[in-house]
């Protein structure tokens, strides 16, 4: 072979390698963009609602809650939750007049921290309720955005507003008939019991310590919104488990369609 040949021989290995490399490296880039693109998808389908909205409600009580006490709501906070960022964007709290019970217990007092100096300075709850509606409303919630309500178990919306709206004369608020109950999601994902499921353990077992005061409806909505957003990160789908119906607590199936609440409207005055 000629030193001519050679060298043609040794160009035509090049340019094969090369060409063998092209491809290699489209593959590899290939390759690495459809794993983006899963991951992406695996991060945006942990979640079912643009937003989260956690309410835990103060409620008028006395020592021992005789069973003919009728609890009033008189603090009323929503904690949003972005589930895109997973950081709490913004909050609201008011607090609430009682009316049945207008004179707050002394445990009530040292239990919440809400003297009975605040709540006869504060709104009725029709008052506070129209207040939570347009602030809802300004953040597009049920509009532009989805979302769904949460609590640390059932009892905020199936008792303590349910009872809230009759005292009132109010029908029950539709954006609030369902709701993830945090603690059954909590207990299904991690795989523990329900007596394993209250607000301080979870933060526990989660490596975090209570932040704030508790009993109070704010700081107790954001130490709930803490979990939430932990469950999120660790690939809970955290969606709907809970509606009233008829004033009837009934679960919501996994398998149920998936839809958030509608948009915010103050109910309607009961006849």
């Amino acid at each position: 072979m000629t030193r001519e040949e050679l060298r043609s021989k040794l160009a035509e290995f090049k340019l094969e390698t090369r060409g063998v490399k092209d491809v290699l490296k489209k593959r590899l880039k290939n390759y690495y963009k459809k794993q983006k693109l899963m991951q992406k998808e695996q991060i945006s389908g942990q979640s079912c609602y643009d937003y989260i909205c956690v309410v835990d409600f103060e409620a008028t009580c006395e020592e021992g809650n005789p069973p003919e006490f009728v609890h009033e709501i008189i603090e009323f906070p929503v904690v949003l939750v972005n589930t895109h960022t997973l950081e709490i964007e913004d909050s609201f709290q008011q607090y609430v007049k009682p009316e049945i019970n207008p004179k707050l217990s002394n445990f009530c007092i040292n239990l919440t921290g809400i003297t009975q100096d605040i709540v006869d300075k504060a709104d009725t709850f029709p008052q506070v309720l129209q207040n939570v509606v347009e602030w809802m409303r300004q953040r597009e919630l049920g509009t532009k955005y989805s979302y769904s309500m949460l609590t640390d178990g059932s009892w905020d919306m199936s008792k303590f507003l349910n009872i809230q709206c009759r005292v009132s004369r109010i029908k029950y608020p539709s954006f609030a008939k369902k709701w993830i109950n945090i603690r059954k999601s909590y207990g299904n994902f991690y795989k523990v019991p329900r007596n394993q499921t209250k607000l301080t353990i979870m933060l526990e077992k989660l490596g975090m310590n209570y932040d704030g005061r508790p009993h109070s409806g704010l700081d107790d909505s954001k130490n709930i919104a803490r979990i939430a957003i932990r469950m999120l990160q660790d690939g809970c789908d955290l969606r709907v488990n809970e509606r009233i119906h008829g004033g009837q607590l009934m679960t919501v199936s996994s398998s149920a369609p998936l839809e958030g609440a509608p948009a915010p409207q103050m109910p309607r005055y009961r006849n």
